[in-house]
């Protein structure tokens, strides 16, 4: 076991993250494991630092004007004070005479604002980047840098991110200093306001889905997809070469009563989700420097909500009902999309500028499609986060298991086939990781980049419940028997999906939170054209996408319980 250089107590120099500065700081302990040192800052911030990020202080020479300053990456060309004012050391009294001009007093104004804005980002360290207020790194669907918005307003967002990172003071009152009068501090707030970020549209040659011609499409071609495939798989031979498959009438896929059943479960989630339990967390910084928090009570809603099924299973309840009205319920989601989707366009036309959605264009078809409101809330009820876990993801659990019920009674079975035990299962195990890590998802770009319009609602509301549930639907009019050493290979092949999605996204996770993590710090990043950094090690040095794979493999494993005709449907 190596020996450690520091004892607990003693004082010592330790680097700011994200910096060359070193500051006064006090060792608190040491980890044998991880060999990170927790030291203690003046301010009383408290983090882990690698030992070759503590230096004693005889490595620091006093400078000859009596200066404390304990950045040696300041020596040359200081004058008589520090720029620096990290939170890791006090504020010192103001040192100019009083027959000092006042112009050199804007000057030095001028010089702090600089200084407190950008203490943090004058050297990359380790695995931070250099612009990152929540805004998701643009490599999954579009990389084109806002250039304009970015050299302007590459500041203040990274010295918004590192403050909230490690709640610190905020800058901007660390401004005010002694020395400063009325006139000098009015020029400050002024320095101030002209960093203030704002929300431009996107140029329309940068509008994602084939810009407004495409999102026209996919609005309307996705239900029809989605109904097409449903009566696909009620068909007794359904290939491709039976395409298209009968179609009913419309009146027959409207019932108001299913449209009510549709609401209910709703309101009883929106029941779930405003219950006070659960921990409270703060989102990642907006465009102002806010974090909205938000409850994760995901995982208990869906145990609130298992217990109400099985109460209603054990009083009798007929679930049948579901199954034989599948497509009247899909019909009613979606019309709960659209009415859901033009009410949070109207409302997103009165929202401020700083709460519009980095993806939103300025043209109304595409903004209906992606969302113009970031944020959307009904006093703390967050519409976007709600629906992104809730009537969705736990109700394509309740579908599953109402399509369970209908192949032991179709076919007349004791227990389900072992097909249909596979397909729940892996899928239930899908949903529940996806609640307990809840708070992951608080970085995904859903959350920090799109809107919430017809896209995520949509996709939340009708396409998981309907789509996901697709094999376990396709099984009970298609029954498919698997061989118990078939069923294990299936098994290893989702745990093998299972381990690389939950590493690379755990891993992602952790990285956009905070990249200067000293966890982190085996990670290898690079640099890219928008200003940020990309993983390149780990799982995210096997392939671009590694949790894409993992999603990918999962989807076979639960596609191959359903036997070669439901390949057939699918190619």
């Amino acid at each position: 076991m190596p020996s450690r250089k520091f004892a607990d107590g003693e004082v010592v120099r330790g680097r700011w993250p994200g910096s060359s500065l070193y500051y006064e700081v006090e060792i608190l302990s040491h980890d044998s494991t991880s060999q990170l040192y927790t030291v203690k800052y003046k301010d009383g911030t408290e983090l882990e630092l690698k030992e070759n990020d503590i230096k004693p202080l005889t490595s620091f020479r006093q400078r000859k004007g009596g200066s404390t300053s304990s950045s040696p990456s300041r020596r040359r060309g200081s004058r008589s004070r520090s720029r620096s004012r990290s939170p890791g050391r006090p504020p010192k009294s103001a040192r100019r005479s009083a027959s000092a001009s006042h112009q050199a007093n804007i000057k030095e104004a001028r010089r702090e604002v600089e200084v407190k804005l950008t203490p943090l980002i004058l050297k990359p360290f380790g695995n931070s980047i250099s612009r990152y207020n929540g805004e998701p790194e643009h490599t999954e669907r579009n990389d084109i840098p806002h250039k304009n918005t970015q050299e302007k307003f590459n500041l203040s967002q990274e010295s918004s991110y590192i403050s909230t990172q490690y709640s610190l003071h905020p800058r901007r009152e660390e401004v005010k200093l002694k020395e400063i009068d009325s006139k000098e501090e009015k020029f400050i707030a002024k320095e101030l306001a002209v960093r203030t970020f704002e929300v431009t549209p996107i140029r329309a040659k940068d509008l994602e889905f084939g810009g407004v011609p495409g999102v026209f499409l996919i609005m309307f071609g996705l239900p029809v997809f989605l109904f097409l495939l449903l009566l696909m798989c009620k068909q007794k031979d359904p290939s491709l070469l039976n395409f298209p498959p009968p179609l009913p009438a419309l009146y027959e896929l409207w019932e108001t009563r299913v449209f009510g059943v549709y609401l209910l479960w709703f309101l009883i989630q929106v029941l779930f989700y405003l219950l006070p339990i659960g921990k409270v967390v703060e989102g990642t910084p907006l465009i102002d420097g806010r974090r909205l928090k938000y409850r994760l009570n995901g995982f208990y809603a869906f145990i609130l909500t298992s217990a109400v099924i099985g109460t209603s299973l054990f009083q009798g309840v007929e679930f049948h009902y579901v199954y034989s009205h599948f497509l009247q319920f899909a019909l009613g989601a979606t019309v709960f999309c659209v009415v859901l989707s033009v009410y949070l366009y109207m409302r997103s036309l009165k929202a401020p500028r700083n709460d519009l959605s980095p993806a939103s264009s300025g043209n109304a078809v595409y903004d209906f499609f992606i969302g113009r409101e970031l944020n959307p809330r009904i006093g703390t009820f967050d519409l976007k986060y709600f629906c992104e876990l809730r009537p969705g993801l736990i109700g394509w659990v309740v579908i599953n298991l109402v399509m369970l019920l209908a192949e032991m009674k179709i076919q007349d079975r004791a227990i389900p086939s072992l097909a249909m035990i596979l397909v729940n299962s892996f899928q239930l195990l899908y949903v529940v990781d996806a609640l307990w890590n809840e708070e992951a998802l608080l970085t995904t770009m859903d959350i920090i980049h799109d809107g919430f319009g017809f896209m995520l609602a949509f996709g939340d509301l009708v396409w998981v419940p309907f789509i996901y549930s697709f094999q376990a639907f396709y099984l009970v009019s298609h029954p498919n028997e698997v061989s118990w050493p078939m069923a294990s290979l299936i098994i290893v092949l989702k745990l093998c999906g299972y381990v690389i999605f939950r590493g690379a996204n755990s891993q992602k996770n952790a990285f956009r939170k905070n990249p200067s993590d000293p966890k982190l710090a085996h990670l290898k990043t690079v640099h890219t054209s928008t200003g940020k950094h990309l993983l390149v090690s780990g799982w995210w040095g096997f392939v671009r996408h590694p949790n894409y794979l993992g999603d990918l493999i999962m989807a076979l494993a639960w596609s191959l319980p359903c036997g070669k005709h439901f390949r057939r449907v699918l190619v």
